[in-house]
């Protein structure tokens, strides 16, 4: 259904988890697909020697840029040039009580997944806009959702994001550009593995997903290729959870 020959496209944070099944799933469908790292030339690399054993003909580029720098945007570009397709997916979390947060972790969590979010945008859509075609995509949480106590800040971090979605999607939309945000709930991620052993958290999670059962981060891909995709042309500024539901209850 999806073909994306011709286009670039560059998922932040494809190191692991749910930005590795995203990237994998572009390359799957002949994207040309660079993979990032925060810090690690050689975890970005083993990803894509990883993808071009399932799709040996995958036209994948390791690149490697730190977040939690100001000149983040600018490194990153270095690397990729102009792109297609921007998958925002790189995000900190930190699993502290609103009361007992740092200035750091604040500041973190808001620079990385919601300050970046708007520099990669900046540097990026220009592009875009010039050739009248482009797709901006944001992960969000299931968080926006359901408040957790622990996690207070990075939901704030979320919904500025979503904010910036709903605003950015109308502004760009008439140069063929469309902004959204794919939503995971609780996925089985390294992120997520330490906590889910706690059998008490884990069957807590589980009966709160109607579908009756944790996602994976392939069932995250195909939401982000349906955005990123000419199928996907008519939605924008929305944001798409995948959650097996979770957000009902």
């Amino acid at each position: 259904m999806f073909d994306f020959t011709g286009k670039k496209v560059l998922v932040t944070g494809s190191s692991s988890g749910i930005g590795k099944a995203v990237a994998l799933e572009f390359a799957r469908h002949h994207a040309k697909t660079f993979v990032h790292a925060s810090r690690s030339m050689e975890k970005a690399q083993g990803v894509c020697e990883e993808i071009r054993k399932e799709v040996p003909d995958a036209d994948v580029v390791p690149i490697v840029a730190d977040f939690l720098k100001d000149d983040v945007a600018d490194v990153l570009y270095e690397q990729t040039g102009d792109i297609d397709i921007l998958v925002q997916n790189v995000s900190i979390q930190y699993r502290v009580a609103w009361d007992e947060i740092t200035d750091e972790q604040f500041a973190d969590q808001i620079n990385v997944n919601l300050r970046s979010s708007l520099k990669l945008t900046q540097k990026y859509a220009p592009y875009m806009k010039q050739q009248k075609w482009g797709r901006i995509i944001y992960v969000g949480s299931i968080q926006q959702h359901q408040p957790h106590p622990m996690m207070a800040v990075y939901a704030a971090s979320k919904d500025g994001q979503m904010s910036l979605v709903k605003n950015l999607g109308k502004q760009l939309a008439p140069f063929g550009i469309t902004v959204n945000c794919m939503s995971p709930g609780t996925i089985l991620t390294p992120r997520n593995e330490k906590v889910l052993e706690i059998k008490e958290y884990h069957d807590a999670c589980l009966a709160g997903i109607p579908a009756g059962r944790l996602g994976k981060p392939a069932d995250c891909a195909g939401a982000v290729l349906l955005l990123a995709s000419e199928e996907g042309s008519f939605i924008n500024g929305v944001e798409l959870l995948v959650d097996g539901g979770a957000h009902l209850l």
